[in-house]
C-alpha cells in the first residue's frame, strides 16, 4: 500500500509553501504559471517595473515574479530531477533566459510546442494561433533520470509485419548502418555467421544449407553487426536471413526481427518523443475543458488537458514524487492519478495554488466558488473519489 496519498494539496501563496519543503524531496515539477497577458497577478511580491517602461516594465515584473518561485522550486527539485514549464509567446523568450539563469543553459533538455487549439484562436487580429511551448530543464542534466520517450506514441503501423503466432514486428538490419563502426573502430563486432535464406535460420556456426555471412555496407565495403556472438547465440530466434539485391548483385543478409511488445531491458515498447505534440495525441484546451465539468461542473475557462502531463510524466519513473506549484484546476494531481490507476505506479502528487479569488461573474463564480483554490480543491477530492488514490490536505 502507498504510504500517503496520490494527491496532496496545500493552498497559500507558493513561495511560502515551497519555503516549508524539504530540499530535493521532488522528482518532477511541472507548472503552468500565469501567462501576463494584461490581467492583474495574484501574486503580489511589491514588484514594479521603470516608471514609462510600458510593456518593457510589465515583463520586467514577471519575470521578477516567477524568479524566486523557480529558484526555490530548484531547491526542491531532487539532483536526478526534471522540471516542465507551460508558456505562450508572449513572455516565452523572458522564460527561456530565466530558466537558462535558473537553472543552467546546459541543463535544457528540449524546448515543445504544443498545439493545444487545433484551429487557431479566431478572434483578434493577425494569425490563428494554436500552439504554446513547454520547457524542460533538468536539475542537473549529468544525473537526470528523464526518459525522453513514451510507450504511448508508439503505432502498429511502425511494425508492418505479422508472425505466424500473430505477433507484430519490423524488420531491422542486424549490421550497424553507422560507417563511424566498422572493422576499425570495432573489430569485435566484425564476424562471419551463418544463415539460410530459404529457412532463414541464423546460427553462429555452419550448418546444412547454410551460407557465410559477413557484414557489409551497402558498397559491398567491411561494416560491423550491431550484436556480439554471445548475444546472437542467445537469441537466434529473433534473427533472419534472406536475400537482398544490392549493387553487388544478390547477396545474403540477416536482419533483427524487432517485436512490437516485446524488449529485453524490461521497460516494454517504447518510442522517442518529438518536440511537437499534437491535440490529436495529447488532448485540447476543449477536452481539458470537458474533463473538468465532468468532476465539479464547468468552473475552468482555460485548463491543461490531463493528457499533456500523462506525456510528461511517461518520462519520469512509475513512483516520481510531483510538485505543482501553480496547480490552476488541478490538472496535474488528475493526471497523477490516472496514471496510477492505469499502469500500478506509485507516484505522489503535491499541488499548491493562491487562494486569488475567482472572476466576478464567472462560471465558478456562478458555482459558488470563493477562491481558485476551492476548485482545484474540489476537482482533487472528486478525483480521489471517481479515480482513487485519496486525498489530503497540507
Amino acid at each position: 500500500m502507498q504510504d500517503r496519498p496520490t494527491n496532496v494539496f496545500a493552498e497559500g501563496d507558493n513561495l511560502d509553501v515551497l519555503a516549508r519543503l524539504e530540499p530535493g524531496s521532488f522528482d518532477l515539477i511541472y507548472i503552468d504559471p500565469p501567462y501576463n497577458t494584461g490581467s492583474a497577478f495574484a501574486y503580489h511580491d511589491d514588484v514594479r517595473g521603470p516608471r514609462g517602461s510600458g510593456g518593457a516594465g510589465r515583463h520586467a515584473a514577471w519575470v521578477e515574479m516567477m524568479r524566486p518561485r523557480l529558484e526555490a522550486g530548484r531547491r526542491v527539485l531532487a539532483e536526478s530531477g526534471a522540471i516542465f514549464v507551460s508558456i505562450d509567446d508572449n513572455e516565452m523568450p523572458y522564460l527561456r533566459l530565466l530558466m537558462d539563469e535558473v537553472y543552467g543553459e546546459a541543463n535544457l533538455l528540449a524546448q515543445i510546442v504544443v498545439n493545444l487549439n487545433a484551429k487557431g484562436r479566431q478572434l483578434g487580429r493577425g494569425f490563428a494561433t494554436s500552439h504554446e511551448y513547454v520547457l524542460a530543464y533538468a536539475r542537473d542534466a549529468a544525473r537526470c533520470v528523464l526518459d525522453a520517450s513514451s510507450p504511448a506514441t508508439v503505432v502498429e503501423s511502425d511494425f508492418p509485419l505479422v508472425a505466424d503466432d500473430g505477433r507484430r514486428y519490423r524488420r531491422l538490419p542486424l549490421r550497424n548502418t553507422n560507417k563511424k563502426f566498422n572493422p576499425v573502430t570495432a573489430p569485435t563486432l566484425h564476424f562471419a555467421i551463418w544463415g539460410s535464406p530459404e529457412t532463414g535460420e541464423v546460427r553462429v556456426d555452419p550448418f546444412d544449407g547454410a551460407v557465410e555471412i559477413k557484414p557489409v555496407f551497402g558498397d559491398g565495403a567491411p561494416a560491423v553487426w550491431r550484436w556480439s556472438r554471445p548475444r546472437i547465440e542467445e537469441r537466434p530466434g529473433d534473427l533472419v536471413c534472406r536475400w537482398v539485391e544490392g549493387v553487388t548483385g544478390r547477396r545474403a543478409d540477416v536482419y533483427q526481427r524487432d517485436w512490437r511488445d516485446v524488449t529485453h531491458d524490461g521497460r516494454g515498447r517504447r518510442k522517442k518523443l518529438r518536440t511537437i505534440w499534437l491535440a490529436e495525441e495529447i488532448g485540447s484546451t476543449d477536452t481539458a475543458v470537458a474533463e473538468v465539468k465532468a468532476l465539479v461542473g464547468k468552473v475552468f475557462e482555460s485548463p491543461k488537458p490531463t493528457g499533456l502531463v500523462r506525456r510528461i510524466l511517461d518520462t519520469m519513473p512509475a513512483d516520481a514524487r510531483v510538485l505543482d506549484y501553480f496547480a490552476g484546476s488541478g490538472t496535474t494531481g488528475h493526471a497523477v492519478a490516472l496514471a496510477n490507476a492505469e499502469d500500478g505506479g506509485r507516484r505522489t502528487c503535491l499541488s499548491v495554488n493562491h487562494a486569488e479569488p475567482v472572476r466576478v461573474g464567472s462560471d465558478a463564480d456562478r458555482a459558488g466558488y470563493r477562491t481558485v483554490a476551492d476548485v482545484t480543491r474540489a476537482r482533487l477530492r472528486a478525483v480521489a473519489d471517481v479515480v482513487g488514490g485519496g486525498f489530503a490536505e497540507l
